[in-house]
């Protein structure tokens, strides 16, 4: 299936499901679940039809009666797929008589898996007794037509991520809306940047398990194995709903890992202090209430700088208690990326202490300036840090800036992303400046032997445009490569405007004057039509 016809696909399921619920009394939140549901279990079963010629390939032959065994569990997940008992496949429920009552046994289907997978207990909807039985039917059939029975597994995880974006947009399932996904273009970003390839792969505040999911997709692109063979995924998330789309996330996508419903304020319960090798998150920004009397923050060995603590003894806003521990699950060569509000870089007072002794370990490596509407539901800027402590020597004493805010491509009025020309150009420059290798083609051959521009430089117009002579160069309002010394000078701030100037293109030939007096005689215009229209309704007798 090639990627037209996945996003025809994609866009043809959603808007035949979200008419149906338009149609319904139920809400977008009421609905995420258990909508999501189906496409897990229209997923396993797809997975379990692939996987049966494989198990039964593999299966070892009885030498008594000189046939097969019986395939097990065992063998269904090593094909990673689920051994579905009957009831719960989804060709039994499309195929339910009218008669039948068809929410009870879509959630008997769930319980049965959730009874072989104690890994999914309690995580699957069972809330099908809230649909109408004609809502539920016509939903079913959504997911059993043809093309969807022949989807395999990435196309099923495409589906799902979509979904869980459309649902994130219509601000469905969380307070302030779109919490538990992280938008595509801000994910892929610190994955490109952080290349998390192997080892232990943590995401404190896990929201719905993107990090992973894209993770897997880099892996896929880039490594000769499995995911699960490279990587070991570990995940925190404080509420009930984002794990189960978590592990939900996990299950379509065939992740294997560990998430936990824990506050990562008062808890680590993987107990993974410096022993990551990437870290990635979208933290919630700005946590108040925080209890800094709470005895386990105040033992926190993921603090090694100290809580923020006001003038008053209380921690206003949790953002330097999220970095913190971001760097601290890191390993001796471990790289951090994270998603943190604007005010973060400037922030004062203990913040501000905080933040200089991170910049003096030689360990903060990159801040991305993000514009505005990247986020679905909420319009604030961002920026987004990286972590590295296997930087090179002579890098300690740097930091990439980056000013990415007037770099993105305009979705809609509301919504912004990168496009795959600024992705790959963004991750260009870090890569250039992480190894000191001034030539944007990714690749570390020595400086001196390169002087022309790669084949997939003088593809990406973005990087053409910004860096016509195919190397890296320091460039005003976008991009600079900061000294230790430069930050001292603006007293350890992390704004990479601050670092890489304004670029103001002038129009030389724009006739300003002629142009305000334009606007001066149409603004008199104006007025005079405004005063007369007034007049007019002032002489109306009532």
């Amino acid at each position: 299936m090639t990627n037209q016809n996945i996003k025809q696909l994609e866009t043809e399921l959603w808007d035949a499901a979200d008419d149906l619920r338009a149609n319904s009394k139920l809400t977008a939140a009421e609905y995420k679940d258990p909508l999501l549901g189906l496409v897990l279990l229209r997923f396993a079963q797809n997975r379990y039809e692939d996987a049966k010629i494989e198990v039964y390939e593999k299966l070892s032959i009885n030498p008594r009666t000189g046939e097969k065994r019986e395939a097990n569990k065992g063998d269904y997940a090593a094909a990673g797929a689920i051994m579905l008992p009957e009831k719960a496949k989804y060709e039994y429920l499309a195929n339910l008589p009218e008669g039948e009552n068809i929410a009870e046994a879509i959630n008997n289907a769930m319980k049965l898996i959730e009874d072989e997978y104690p890994d999914l207990e309690g995580i699957l909807p069972k809330s099908y007794q809230e649909f109408d039985d004609k809502l539920l039917r016509d939903l079913v059939r959504v997911f059993n037509k043809d093309a969807v029975k022949r989807a395999k597994g990435d196309v099923f995880g495409r589906i799902y991520e979509f979904f869980l974006m459309k649902f994130s947009m219509q601000g469905a399932g969380a307070q302030e809306g779109g919490e538990f996904f992280t938008p595509p273009s801000l994910v892929n970003l610190i994955v490109n940047f952080i290349q998390p390839n192997h080892g232990i792969v943590h995401d404190p505040a896990c929201g719905s398990g993107g990090m992973f999911v894209q993770t897997a997709h880099f892996i896929k692109n880039h490594e000769n194995k499995s995911v699960n063979e490279a990587i070991t995924v570990y995940g925190t998330e404080l509420k009930s709903n984002n794990t189960r789309l978590a592990k939900m996330n996990l299950a379509i996508h065939g992740i294997e890992g560990k998430i936990i419903e824990s506050n990562s304020f008062y808890s680590n319960p993987h107990n993974l202090t410096g022993k990551c090798d990437f870290v990635m998150a979208n933290p919630p920004f700005n946590v108040d209430k925080i209890d800094a009397k709470n005895k386990f923050l105040a033992d926190d060995d993921r603090l090694p700088f100290g809580p923020p603590l006001t003038g008053k003894g209380t921690v206003s806003n949790g953002n330097y208690l999220w970095m913190q521990y971001f760097y601290s699950y890191l390993n001796e060569t471990g790289r951090a990326g994270f998603v943190m509000a604007s005010s973060a870089t400037d922030a004062g007072n203990a913040e501000k202490l905080i933040r200089q002794k991170l910049i003096e370990t030689g360990d903060v490596e990159c801040i991305v300036a993000i514009s505005n509407n990247f986020f679905y539901t909420r319009s604030l800027p961002c920026h987004v840090w990286f972590f590295n402590k296997g930087k090179k020597k002579e890098n300690k004493d740097k930091v990439l800036m980056i000013d990415a805010r007037n770099t993105f491509r305009k979705v809609s009025t509301t919504i912004n992303d990168f496009d795959d020309d600024q992705l790959e150009g963004l991750t260009a420059i870090m890569n250039a400046f992480r190894s000191n290798n001034v030539n944007l083609n990714g690749h570390a051959e020595p400086v001196e032997a390169l002087t022309n521009v790669s084949s997939s430089a003088v593809e990406n117009e973005w990087l053409t445009e910004n860096f016509p002579k195919g190397i890296y160069e320091d460039v005003e309002g976008l991009c600079k490569i900061a000294t230790l010394e430069e930050i001292k000078e603006q007293d350890y701030s992390l704004t990479p405007g601050r670092y890489v100037g304004v670029s103001i293109d002038i129009d030389m030939d724009f006739d300003y004057k002629t142009r305000m007096q334009e606007i001066h005689s149409e603004l008199a215009q104006l007025n005079d039509e405004a005063n007369s229209l007034m007049a007019q309704i002032q002489g109306v007798e009532l």
